[in-house]
C-alpha cells in the first residue's frame, strides 16, 4: 500500500481518497477508522437536555413511534437521525442492522437465542433483549463467523 501526502493552504478542507483494484477487508477498515475519527459523538435528547453521546457507549439504536432513540447501558435518548444515516455514520466493524427498526452495537453483544420461527433473540450485556429478523440472521452469523461448518 501506497502513501501520498500533499498538505496545501490552498485546501479548505483535509480530503481522503483511496485508489484500490478492489474493496478488501483492510480497505474497509481504513474507511471504517476515518468514519470513527469524523463521528466521535451522536446527540442524543432526554426531556430538555442535550447529552453527547459515545458511539461505543450505545448498546442499540432501534425506532420506536417514528422516532429513532440510543439506548445505553443505564438509559434511552432521542436521535434527530434516522436508522439508515446512522447506518451510513457508524463503523461497520461495530455496528450491525439486526431488523428494519434495530442497529446493535456488535461489541455490546453477550448472547444468542435461537427461536423455532428462524429469527435469533440477541442479549446485550446490560441483559436487555432485541430480535433478529429472519432476513438478517445470515448477516449476523456471517459478522461473528458463526457458520463454521462447511
Amino acid at each position: 500500500m501506497k502513501l501520498f501526502l500533499n498538505i496545501d493552504k490552498a485546501f479548505n478542507e483535509a480530503r481522503v481518497t483511496i485508489e484500490a483494484p478492489n474493496l478488501d477487508e483492510n480497505i474497509k477498515d481504513l474507511i471504517d477508522f476515518i468514519h470513527e475519527r469524523e463521528h466521535q459523538f451522536i446527540i442524543g435528547r432526554k426531556g430538555a437536555m442535550q447529552h453527547i453521546l459515545k458511539p461505543d457507549d450505545i448498546h442499540y439504536f432501534h425506532t420506536d413511534n417514528e422516532q429513532v432513540a440510543a439506548v445505553t447501558e443505564t438509559d434511552s435518548f432521542i436521535l434527530k437521525e434516522k436508522l439508515y444515516e446512522l447506518e451510513d455514520l457508524l463503523p461497520s466493524s461495530k455496528f450491525i442492522r439486526l431488523s428494519k427498526s434495530v442497529i446493535a452495537n456488535l461489541h455490546e453483544l453477550n448472547r444468542f437465542e435461537a427461536s423455532f420461527n428462524g429469527t435469533l433473540c440477541v442479549y446485550f450485556k446490560s441483559g436487555k433483549k432485541e430480535y433478529v429478523s429472519r432476513t438478517y440472521v445470515p448477516v449476523i452469523k456471517a459478522a461473528l463467523k458463526l457458520n463454521r461448518r462447511k
